[in-house]
């Protein structure tokens, strides 16, 4: 009950944040603001936006005493994200924090040329034309690339090693995501090798949802891998309840869906990225510039099991499975 508190107290505090800025400026000129931009809301990352705020703090700029944060949430529909920047940069913000997919990079990049940016992707940030290299990014623009789109095949290997029998993958995709073609080829190409076969399922909102796991039960599906996306992750504790609910072992990008009751995750740390953002923001606040901060990329990729889920869906989770991983959820 105590940590349901805090954190209906932690979404007040943001909620009034949004708004706070403007007139703080009016009161202390000086007193720099971040725009934070991002494809999902705010209740289901909570937990990161306070890592980011560490970071921030770590680097010595704490939210209301010297620097304000403007959020911006374009609660999973992308065809928000230009806007949403746009006002931003009519805002004169010191910095464009800008986390939840390279879409949202990119609309940060299109709204200004001038405001740096921070940016946390899951894809490679020299292939999406985003910088030009790694180590010099060049122009406004840096931040922290997770190459969380390109790890599809890892999770696919995953998933077949729990349910070999499943001769079928589904896929579970935002065709809205512009990441979807790449990231279905990356696990095409992966199921190929596998001799598996992919099925594509389509979801953009809690109807398509509901859909594509009717779907999953009605053909008998026996294993699903749910993409990287800001819509999946807004409403993770669907997905898993679906999931569990109809019996189909899943695999998820990030162990946040494992915490809510999800049976595996492979991915980065996040909340690690989200405080390495909070200190690249800090950093150039300190006025460092962009192209001096080379990207930086995980050093490491976690893998969840959530036995408890297991035991519900009827599993016993290989003992090869259980030496790999790094966090075992009882």
């Amino acid at each position: 009950m105590r940590a349901k508190i805090e954190r209906r107290a932690f979404i007040s505090l943001l909620g009034g944040a949004a708004a706070w800025p403007l007139a703080a400026r009016a009161q202390q000129p000086t007193m720099p603001v971040v725009g934070f931009l991002c494809s999902g809301s705010l209740g289901p990352i909570v937990e990161l936006v306070a890592a980011f705020r560490r970071g921030l703090a770590q680097t010595g700029y704490v939210e209301r005493q010297n620097v304000a944060i403007e959020y911006r949430f374009a609660e999973g529909h992308y065809e928000r994200l230009p806007a949403l920047a746009a006002d931003l940069v009519s805002r004169r913000v010191a910095v464009v924090t800008s986390v939840g997919g390279t879409v949202v990079a990119r609309a940060a990049k299109t709204a200004t040329t001038t405001i740096p940016i921070v940016f946390l992707i899951g894809d490679d940030p020299v292939k999406e034309g985003l910088v030009s290299s790694f180590n010099r990014p060049e122009g406004n623009i840096t931040g922290i690339s997770q190459i969380a789109g390109e790890l599809g095949a890892k999770r696919l290997e995953l998933l077949h090693e729990l349910s070999p029998s499943a001769t079928t993958i589904a896929f579970l995709v935002n065709p809205n995501n512009p990441n979807v073609e790449t990231d279905s080829k990356q696990i095409e190409a992966a199921a190929h090798i596998l001799r598996l076969r992919v099925q594509l399922m389509n979801a953009s909102n809690d109807d398509d949802i509901d859909s594509a796991f009717s779907t999953l039960a009605r053909q008998q599906v026996k294993a699903l891998i749910v993409s990287n996306d800001a819509l999946f992750t807004i409403r993770r504790e669907r997905i898993v309840s679906l999931a569990t609910h109809d019996a189909v072992p899943s695999i998820y990008a990030f162990r946040e869906f494992v915490a809510t009751g999800g049976l595996m995750s492979y991915g980065p740390n996040f909340i690690d990225a989200y405080q390495q953002v909070g200190i690249y923001t800090a950093r150039i606040l300190k006025g460092e510039k962009p192209s001096d901060l080379p990207i930086q990329q995980p050093t490491k990729f976690e893998f969840a099991i959530n036995l408890k889920t297991a035991k519900a869906l009827g599993l016993e989770i290989p003992p090869k499975l259980l030496a790999l991983a790094d966090e075992v959820i009882e």
